[in-house]
């Protein structure tokens, strides 16, 4: 137990502090666990609106250093490849023929 009242203080804020930084954590975890439900069965539109709520609450979190900039980066950029998979899975066959090579 703090002895001082500005320990008392410190103790009450850190207090606070975690509980804020858990609930935005958790909030993350969600909506990750959302991009991936919508991306097993969901259209493309659907996982490019969760892919914005995903990357926004990543960003914030980033910035305020709930989470650390680079594991916010890295789950952006593993959304971003899991979006693009299915934008260019739902586009079909066109792909184009690969460049011959030069002799």
């Amino acid at each position: 137990m703090p002895h001082t009242r500005s320990a008392n203080k410190n103790l009450r804020k850190s207090i606070k502090r975690r509980l804020h930084n858990r609930s935005v954590i958790k909030d993350i975890k969600t909506q990750l666990k959302k991009f991936t439900a919508t991306a097993e069965a969901g259209t493309v539109e659907q996982l490019r609106t969760e892919y914005k709520v995903a990357a926004k609450k990543l960003d914030k979190a980033a910035a305020k250093r709930i989470v650390h900039p680079n594991m916010a980066a890295r789950k952006k950029s593993q959304l971003a490849l899991a979006l693009h998979s299915k934008e260019t899975a739902g586009a079909g066959a066109t792909t184009t023929a690969a460049p011959k090579p030069k002799k």
